[in-house]
């Protein structure tokens, strides 16, 4: 008896122990996220109102409710992949998970920055993740390192009065002197280079889609090699889009970083060299505010096909880290995500399927056009007996909202994904720093003559202000 008494107070103390393990286990755990800017929906209306919960709170709670833990957020953001990696690599930060865009995961792949994620713990992104996204990581071995968090394209943004559809169809426009300074590019080496190399190897990319469209190539042959040229560094292309560049900065308004969007909606300019996420936005304010039309179109010779996607950085939580991701793909999430943002979530299914219908569902049969989404959405939906997605959609938002955020695949066939430019960094820098340093342009020159007048009134008025005083001095 005495022995049995024993035992249970020895399983009592074990029990005990146990319990205390798991309460100590169960305190607060902190996941530490680093994400662009307005990037992610935070529960806010355009005044700044809470309206519903934020995405992250969400996450917080589903968590508590299937594990019992606690988890605190800590949320910053950053403007620029380069401010990114710099945070990175000061040392001073820990972040447990980041979305860089394409080209600095590369980066950050080949500087050996990023815990691998387990792709077993991912059985949401496994489910509704498109088919087009995961076969793009798998095919540069990215698949490891990193989880699509939403995409897009690289397009002009148009004022149809202005542009007709054959005009925005090439990047010749760019160059084209009867529209002179109202267009704007991106002040940015990446973007605006890609342009570059685009308009130097016109007729090169021109005869790929010939060959392409008499099935002399595959789809796959033809993506692969408009992926090569976008992405030449070599000593006689950065020659050629040197010179290239230089004749289009004369011709257009103007470098901009983010002011496009809005420049576009108020009518200073007439086109612009846009993401496409922000391409809907413009198209979207113009229509509430103006009631103005605006454009939206991929030239032929091709653009690129970016991504920003979630990685996660040496020493990162990484079991928290995976779970959050897992929750974003969840296409009831990825709707609100895209709801607040604009631009295109990674993430398929009936979800968002159901959004695309309510946002761009024709008003009626006689606007009804058929669109076969088959390459983003494949089997995470159903399909028709031809094993395709097809979709109707209204005409009014083709080449303008729809197409920017659903590409069709002809279009997506043209788009190659840019790389990280490696050894040739220094060089492209170079070359860039050239382009932006040869010749004002209208904007700035504006800017300049502007200094110049208030100077010159400046010192008029001390002038005849020193004048009077010596007048009034001798009376």
């Amino acid at each position: 008896m005495k022995k049995f008494s024993f035992l249970v107070l020895l399983l009592g103390i074990c029990f005990m122990a146990n319990a205390y393990a798991f309460t100590a286990s169960a305190e607060p755990l902190t996941l530490k996220v680093y994400n662009w800017q307005d990037y992610i929906d935070d529960g806010l209306d355009d005044d700044g109102n809470q309206i519903s919960t934020p995405v992250i709170d969400l996450w917080v709670e589903d968590y508590k409710a299937r594990t019992g833990i606690t988890v605190e957020v800590v949320y910053d953001t950053f403007e620029t992949n380069e401010t990114m990696l710099n945070t990175l690599k000061t040392g001073k930060s820990d972040y447990d998970l980041v979305c860089p865009s394409d080209y600095a995961i590369q980066k950050m792949i080949k500087e050996d920055m990023l815990e691998k994620f387990d792709t077993t713990k991912l059985p949401i992104y496994n489910k509704y993740g498109s088919p087009y996204l995961k076969e793009l990581f798998e095919q540069n071995n990215w698949t490891e390192y990193s989880v699509p968090y939403m995409w897009g394209t690289v397009g002009l943004l148009y004022d149809p009065e202005v542009y007709t559809e054959e005009l925005v169809s090439s990047w010749d426009i760019m160059w084209n002197p009867e529209y002179r300074n109202l267009a704007t590019t991106k002040d940015s080496v990446r973007d605006t280079y890609f342009v570059g190399v685009m308009h130097v190897y016109q007729e090169e990319l021109n005869d790929l889609r010939a060959k392409y469209q008499n099935n002399e190539i595959t789809g796959d042959e033809y993506n692969k090699q408009v992926h090569i040229i976008m992405n030449r560094t070599d000593e006689e292309t950065l020659r050629l889009v040197e010179a290239d560049l230089k004749i289009m900065k004369e011709n257009i308004f103007g470098l901009e970083v983010d002011s496009g969007k809005s420049d576009m909606v108020t009518g200073k300019i007439s086109m612009n060299l846009a993401w496409s996420g922000d391409a809907v936005y413009s198209m979207d304010l113009a229509e509430e505010e103006d009631d103005k039309v605006l454009s939206y179109s991929v030239p032929l010779e091709g653009s690129n096909v970016w991504y920003d996607g979630w990685v996660m950085p040496k020493g990162a939580n990484v079991s928290l880290a995976t779970d959050f991701v897992d929750f974003l793909s969840k296409p009831e999430i990825a709707v609100l995500n895209m709801n607040k943002i604009g631009y295109t979530s990674a993430v398929a299914g009936d979800a968002i399927l159901e959004m695309i219908s309510d946002w761009y569902g024709p008003e009626s049969s006689e606007t009804a056009v058929e669109v076969d989404l088959t390459y983003f959405f494949g089997d995470t939906v159903e399909t028709n007996e031809d094993g395709k997605v097809i979709i109707e959609i209204d005409e009014w938002y083709i080449g303008r909202q729809f197409s920017a955020q659903y590409p069709d695949y002809e279009t997506i066939m043209r788009c190659g994904v840019m790389e990280d430019f490696g050894d040739q960094n220094q060089a492209v820098l170079e070359m860039w720093a050239n382009f932006k340093s040869n010749e004002l342009t209208p904007l700035t020159w504006a800017t300049v003559i502007v200094i110049v007048l208030l100077t010159a009134v400046w010192l008029v008025h001390s002038s005849i202000k020193q004048r009077n005083r010596r007048l009034h001095i001798r009376h």
